[in-house]
């Protein structure tokens, strides 16, 4: 299984604006997501083992930090014409499986994902209640078939150090998982 490394944004960069779909066609904007404390955003995807290694650990983390101020957001960005377990039609039996509360959303043009700078499944930003990004990295050292227990521990002490108004003292070390399937090159070239 070929691993692609999280790009590691600089911290501080604002969060970057969207509008997408979810499955059912209805459109979120980042404004109405956004917490009170701060907005964590994952880059995920149906059909990644990587990310079908986490999931249930961000079920439960999207269940512990709902009502503590932090919006929550998960986005698809895959070629589903060439990945189609990742098509719409399928997110929400994967969400209800892996209990993801949180809103899924489709970005079908891949704007979204490049705006982040995001480059695998999963990759995770959080965002402070201003807007700036002060983690990108792993969800924690677990990995498939490394037979580390997914915990959550990096993501969990981001959000926690975000919430206590302390300094983010967790180590930022890339997430790992599969590459985000980009379209073939059309007229945004050299924007991947």
């Amino acid at each position: 299984m070929a691993e692609t490394p999280s790009i590691m944004a600089p911290l501080g960069r604002p969060m970057p604006t969207f509008t997408l779909p979810d499955a059912s066609g209805t459109m979120h904007a980042s404004a109405s997501i956004a917490g009170e404390c701060g907005t964590l955003v994952v880059f995920l995807c149906n059909h990644c083992p990587y990310v079908v290694h986490v999931a249930d650990e961000l079920g439960r983390i999207g269940a512990d930090y709902a009502d503590r101020g932090i919006g929550l957001v998960g986005i698809t960005s895959n070629d589903v014409s060439k990945y189609p377990a990742d098509a719409p039609s399928h997110m929400p039996a994967f969400a209800a499986r892996h209990g993801l509360t949180f809103p899924y959303l489709y970005d079908e043009s891949q704007l979204v994902a490049q705006a982040f700078k995001a480059a695998c499944t999963p990759d995770f930003f959080l965002f402070d209640a201003s807007g700036s990004l002060v983690y990108r990295g792993q969800l924690d050292d677990s990995r498939p078939g490394n037979d580390t227990p997914v915990t959550g521990t990096h993501l969990r002490a981001a959000l926690n150090a975000l919430l206590a108004g302390g300094p983010m003292r967790v180590e930022q070390v890339p997430s790992l998982g599969c590459n985000i399937k980009w379209k073939q090159c059309t007229s945004r070239c050299g924007e991947h």
